[in-house]
């Protein structure tokens, strides 16, 4: 009897453990189902070749000058992930012309060619947990696009195949419509035993040259201050930014004399500062613009006191059309006036924004060819006519003045008007993900524009002009439709 009983209880016992493992399985599946539902997994892409024909693009041609003709191509991956309190994003991309033969891998022959390039790769950590009344409150590591308001001064330059990114830390707060972030860079060339010196315009032979991410010289480090509040009418923001660039000396020696940059220990520090707005007046009129003024020493240590100041008006005639005229002042030097190691710098530097979103479709102006130090004026008028739910219209007409005087070079002046262009563009989009765009420009410049001091072109074509098209494709690997 004894025995029969002690088997009974041992069947229990082991019932009971039996329960226990199915309880505590259960729980786990529980836990690791909701883990699974909480995550989410993103696998997206684009695929965006664009051919272009340039007879005068960004610069003027001398004239007979044969016009340009290729095909670049950006191909991106793009990889994330959403887990409980933190998300994970990695972006890759390949970027060359059509007929580029180099290997991507090629340590010869690849400093210009750009190739394969972590665009993005970031991890941010959410510091607000899930009964926090704050909506976000986060930090964002890594290389990441940084883009903010229109893109004037701080923009992820999305038009350039390359695009733009930074190095960087970011604290993100966002609640009841308010948003404060607090950002900071520091940029090495490499792993160093001693020092911090950094060359923002590292030679080829190092194996690469600033690139793309910053025309002419790279920050060293860089803080800044954003923030902004949504009202009913509209958005404002204010903008504090510090950007550092390692302070050099020049060097003459040997014979024939030769300068040579040499770096050394300290910083240069430019200072931008200033308010963006955003208003809708009525139902149909809208007001956009801003206005920005930089202090401190420009990236060659002189000192700087310049200004910026943008209107954009954009009006809705009927329900498809849209007009908007405008006016950009970017502040520059007096042309006819030396500029001395002392002197103060008054040409406004746009920083990292978009400038193919502004001062024309051609890129004349703070793109990649330079155009002097006398600032800018740009009147506009641009307008868009949705012709159909996916089909769109653009035409955009600019008038380029220099902002100061420009020197004729024999001691007087010359007009300060540059050149007048016209920007066609049409965009249709197939499919969700599948957009095709093309896009005609044609400038009348003037003398001026050829001029020494602007774009210094002898024997220049003054009548410059530019197309293109462009596919773009953006999949949605896990989107089955």
């Amino acid at each position: 009897m004894q025995k029969i009983t002690t088997t009974i209880q041992k069947i229990k016992a082991l019932k009971k453990t039996k329960n226990s493992k199915s309880i505590m399985l259960g729980l786990a599946i529980t836990l690791f189902g909701s883990s699974v539902a909480n995550a989410q997994f993103t696998a997206t892409g684009q695929f965006r070749p664009r051919t272009e024909y340039r007879d005068g693009y960004s610069t003027l041609q001398v004239n007979n000058a044969d016009a340009a003709a290729f095909t670049s191509q950006r191909t991106r991956l793009n990889v994330g992930f959403t887990g409980y309190r933190f998300k994970f994003f990695v972006a890759v991309q390949d970027v060359r012309v059509w007929g580029q033969d180099a290997s991507t891998i090629n340590r010869v022959t690849t400093a210009e060619n750009n190739g394969v390039q972590l665009h993005e790769a970031w991890g941010e950590i959410m510091l607000n947990d899930t009964i926090s009344n704050i909506q976000n409150l986060s930090l964002k590591i890594g290389r990441q696009e940084i883009s903010y308001d229109d893109q004037k001064v701080i923009g992820g330059l999305d038009w350039l195949q390359q695009a733009r990114y930074h190095d960087a830390i970011v604290l993100k707060y966002f609640n009841k419509g308010w948003t404060a972030d607090f950002g900071a860079a520091f940029n090495q060339n490499k792993e160093l035993l001693a020092g911090t010196i950094y060359n923002g315009v590292p030679s080829a032979t190092a194996g690469y040259t600033a690139g793309t991410n910053a025309l002419g010289t790279n920050y060293k480090s860089l803080e800044y201050v954003y923030l902004a509040r949504k009202f009913f009418f509209g958005d404002i923001s204010f903008l504090f930014l510090s950007d550092n660039f390692n302070k050099y000396t020049n060097v003459t020696a040997g014979t024939p004399p030769v300068t040579t940059k040499v770096n050394e220990e300290g910083i240069w520090t430019r200072n931008t500062t200033g308010f963006y707005y955003n208003v809708n007046a009525t139902r149909k009129l809208k007001f956009e613009g801003s206005i920005y003024h930089q202090f401190g020493h420009d990236k060659n240590g002189r000192s700087l006191s310049s200004n910026l100041a943008s209107i954009t008006s954009t009006l809705q005639v009927g329900r498809k059309l849209f007009v908007g005229p405008g006016v950009d002042y970017l502040s520059g030097n007096d042309g006819t006036e030396a500029v001395t190691a002392t002197s103060t710098n008054k040409q406004f530097d746009p920083l990292y924004g978009t400038p193919h979103k502004f001062w024309g479709n051609m890129d004349y102006f703070y793109a990649s060819s330079g155009f002097g130090s006398q600032g800018l004026l740009n009147y506009f008028l641009k307008t868009k006519y949705n012709l159909k739910d996916n089909l769109t219209l653009f035409a955009d007409l600019h008038g380029f003045q220099s902002a100061n005087s420009l020197s004729n070079g024999a001691g007087g002046e010359q007009t300060s008007y540059l050149g007048t262009e016209l920007d066609l563009k049409i965009s249709y989009s197939l499919t969700k993900m599948v957009n095709i765009e093309g896009g005609y420009s044609f400038m009348k410049a003037t003398n001026s524009m050829a001029s020494a001091q602007v774009k210094n072109v002898a024997n220049a074509s003054l009548s410059p002009q530019w197309a293109y098209v462009m596919v773009n494709i953006k999949p949605n690997f896990l989107n089955k439709k």
